[in-house]
């Protein structure tokens, strides 16, 4: 039932008043639009808050019931019932109209919090806190008033006490279990519980370029599925000699590994764009090879030449010293394609760096290597006062067949050819 332009306006002005404290300009401002739709649900509806908000339950609980007589399918109606109910001691007819008013609209946001306050009153606190986790879902985040932020906090503070609760519960039945597990097998399964009880979140694979579908979405990869990288790790004095000659002859060799045109759309590269602040020595880059850098590293490009790495014209194999500047973050960014995975070998590694993946944090050490989908935000972090470098390059995706190898080979090169000379910014990093 639609009101009139003029009780919309009456009822309007009474909201306002009333919210100011005017209580005289309130009850003459409804008793106007009640003369003009006397029956009208809405201004039923009104006039009831009012006669609540003096304390006379009762007669704002005829006056709803009225209205819902005639309105029976709006949310508002029947959370104003419940309000009422509450005020009576109702807590059966409260409970029941805010599932009324919910199964009109589910994501009514002040229905849930009612209800979920309701439910932590009458000594429900697991079920509130699930209510609570509905409404922290719905409720708007911007124009936020003081009193819905003191309920957002309020709301959080149910959810985080209960999730601690759930969590003390499990640990009483799951350790005698995880004790049994491998150090693996248990981070992987506390990952699980963590991301359940909203410790950690869930990243996904966001390649910049291309997605190869049905690949796993593996933040750090188990070492052991590279036994590889035993000759890398290996090798790691012989190629930090040979990054600190490089360093030795001159510094401005490394170029700002971060490069895009001015006007491309990457914000969060402002502060790094064009800068040697995350400098790059490339030996390999987009699939060719740097050979006045490779001749000068031997030791390294004879390792790099034994790594799985793609091969693609114009694409990859990729392979450079990375180093960055002290108090130097690189912002969260995600790579290209998770039909590769990247490698870091720590070289020279100062205290108060770290580099995190999805959900998980590392500090590099020294001549330890380890394996990541890059299409997985990351970001990394050098808070001393020392250059940190490493040396980065990419390898295939082991869960790719040889065919799909080539398939994404061919693929890669004609999307290159396709655009070639036209392409108007970068992939990505």
């Amino acid at each position: 039932m639609e009101l009139s332009a003029n009780t919309r306006a009456l009822l309007d002005a009474a909201d306002r008043a009333n919210a100011a404290g005017h209580a005289a300009e309130t009850e003459r401002l409804l008793n106007e639009a009640r003369h003009l739709e006397p029956n009208h649900p809405f201004v039923l509806s009104a006039v009831a808050m009012n006669h609540l908000g003096r304390g006379d339950a009762k007669q704002a609980r005829e006056l709803l019931d009225r209205a819902l007589q005639d309105e029976s399918k709006a949310p508002a109606l029947w959370l104003n019932l419940a309000l009422t109910c509450r005020s009576l001691g109702d807590a059966v007819g409260e409970i029941g109209a805010l599932d009324k008013a919910l199964a009109l609209n589910p994501h009514f946001f002040l229905a849930l919090l009612h209800k979920a306050t309701t439910l932590e009153r009458l000594g429900k606190p697991k079920q509130a806190a699930g209510v609570f986790q509905a409404f922290l879902a719905c409720v708007p985040q911007q124009g936020m008033s003081p009193p819905l932020q003191a309920a957002i906090g309020r709301a959080r503070k149910a959810v985080q006490e209960n999730n601690r609760s759930l969590e003390r519960f499990l640990q009483s039945r799951l350790t005698a279990q995880l004790t049994a597990q491998t150090p693996q097998q248990r981070d992987r399964f506390i990952d699980c519980i963590d991301v359940m009880l909203g410790k950690k979140r869930v990243y996904t694979q966001q390649p910049t370029f291309m997605h190869f579908p049905r690949l796993p979405a593996i933040q750090f990869y188990e070492r052991d599925e590279f036994p590889w990288l035993d000759a890398v790790e290996a090798a790691t004095n012989d190629i930090r000699n040979e990054l600190l000659a490089v360093l030795a002859e001159t510094k401005q060799e490394f170029v700002p590994y971060v490069s895009h045109p001015a006007d491309a759309p990457l914000n969060q590269w402002q502060e790094l764009n064009n800068s040697r602040r995350w400098g790059a020595f490339h030996l390999w880059r987009e699939g060719q090879a740097v050979t006045e850098n490779l001749l000068r590293c031997p030791k390294t490009a004879a390792m790099l030449a034994n790594a799985p790495q793609p091969k693609m014209d114009g694409h990859a194999p990729n392979a450079f010293f990375s180093l960055l500047d002290r108090e130097t973050h690189i912002p969260p960014h995600t790579g290209v394609t998770n039909t590769r995975l990247v490698v870091h070998l720590p070289l020279v590694i100062p205290p108060r760096c770290g580099f995190r993946v999805g959900s998980e944090v590392r500090e590099w050490q020294p001549g330890k290597a380890w394996v990541f989908d890059d299409t997985i935000e990351h970001e990394a972090w050098n808070k001393s006062a020392e250059p940190r470098a490493i040396l980065i390059f990419d390898i295939w995706n082991p869960y790719l067949t040889e065919e799909e190898r080539a398939l994404v080979g061919t693929a890669t090169e004609a999307i290159g050819e396709f655009y070639q000379g036209e392409a108007p910014y970068s992939a990505g990093l």
